[in-house]
């Protein structure tokens, strides 16, 4: 049996205390970037080998702007990762979207303002296409999971990611809603542009937690309201996961694996050695 974690699973560490799973290995590995936020956990359910990483690292120790979110996507990059499947809280700016559902994005849109968001910053440029910043293919998948675990599903959406730790003014919130925002959240920029990059297929599973901070009728959101939601869908991410590894074309190619091919811009003899060494597991296929 092919003994590399061709899925990864980002979000916190509850997703991989699944009492089916066998855990393989713990790497604590290093990239050009640094170190991801823990430490990787390599192990196989469903009859595949799959990588779990704790986003905000062991015991939830780094702010959503502190994640060092270039070394995560590196990292996985370096283990041979082709699917990256993130879990994540997020607010509803929509009625429709209530607390406890789940929604597959299919759009993305960066309000951060503070975070490292390109692995191209320094002897090489590469414009990437992100008009459709989610793998469609994989979010399909994803979707079709949560379906089949019961979970109550809305597929597709524009999620708003916020610079945070804290949370919303009424008055961004309510802009958000007037700027046709659905979910709101705090880590999937520049996650999801720098799996791109990095020819990975992404998609999010985002659980809603609340209403943020907009709706009259209902409290504002707290961190007590976001924890129990997220304990109580545990169980529907990890029976959602196991559907999703038992996908006969999840492993199938995809156009995403091939981003860089026409993103790359500048001139193979103009990029120094350095910098062909730090990026090798993205470009060494390009760059000879």
């Amino acid at each position: 049996m092919d003994q590399t974690p061709y899925v990864a699973i980002i979000g916190g560490s509850g997703l991989y205390r699944m009492k089916d799973l066998e855990v393989i290995n713990s790497l604590d590995i290093d990239t050009p970037f640094g170190k991801p936020s823990s430490p990787i956990v390599i192990g196989k359910i469903e009859n595949q080998i799959v990588a779990f990483l704790a986003r905000h690292g062991i015991g939830h120790t780094f702010s959503p702007t502190e994640v060092n979110y270039r070394a995560n996507i590196y990292g996985l990059k370096m283990l041979g990762i082709r699917k990256i499947i993130s879990i994540s809280a997020c607010g509803s700016l929509r009625e429709d979207f209530r607390p406890g559902d789940i929604v597959v994005p299919d759009n993305l849109f960066d309000f951060t303002k503070d975070r490292a968001r390109s692995f191209f910053t320094s002897g090489i440029v590469a414009h990437i296409s992100s008009a459709n910043p989610f793998c469609k293919s994989l979010s399909s998948f994803v979707g079709d999971a949560i379906e089949t675990a019961g979970g109550t599903l809305h597929r597709g959406g524009t999620f708003i990611t916020i610079e945070g730790p804290r949370f919303s003014t009424k008055a961004e919130s309510n802009l958000f809603r007037q700027w046709g925002m659905s979910i709101i959240g705090m880590t999937a920029s520049p996650e999801a542009f720098l799996a791109r990059e990095a020819e990975m297929c992404y998609a999010t599973m985002a659980h809603v937690t609340d209403y943020d901070v907009w709706h009259i009728s209902e409290e504002a959101v707290t961190v007590e309201m976001v924890i129990r939601t997220l304990n109580k869908n545990t169980e529907l991410a990890q029976k959602a996961i196991h559907n999703l590894l038992k996908i006969p074309s999840l492993l199938d190619e995809c156009e995403c694996e091939m981003a860089l091919k026409d993103a790359l811009i500048t001139h193979p003899d103009h990029v120094d050695f350095t910098t062909k060494e730090k990026l090798k597991t993205l470009v060494s296929k390009y760059l000879k």
